[in-house]
C-alpha cells in the first residue's frame, strides 16, 4: 500500500500518485497545488504533532493530518 503525506519524516520528499478524497476535500487540495507528480517535502510538524507544514511548487502550506493522510506518495 503506497505511504500518505502524513508519514514522511520531516524533511522528507516524496512525489503525489493522487489525492485520495471525497469530492469536497479532494477539490480543496487539488486547487491548493497537490496534484499528480508534484514533489512534496515536510518542514515541519506543530508541537503535537498536527498540523504539518508541507513545501511545494515554490510555496507553503499547513495542512492537517486528516488532509494529509489522504494524499498519497509514489513509492
Amino acid at each position: 500500500m503506497p505511504r500518505s503525506l502524513d508519514e514522511l519524516a520531516i524533511a522528507e520528499e516524496a512525489a503525489i500518485a493522487a489525492v485520495d478524497a471525497g469530492p469536497r476535500l479532494g477539490r480543496r487540495l487539488l486547487e491548493m497545488g497537490l496534484t499528480s507528480g508534484t514533489t512534496i517535502r515536510v518542514i515541519r510538524r506543530a508541537p503535537l504533532g498536527d498540523p504539518i507544514e508541507v513545501a511545494l511548487r515554490g510555496y507553503r502550506l499547513t495542512l492537517r493530518l486528516s488532509e494529509a493522510r489522504v494524499v498519497r506518495l509514489r513509492d
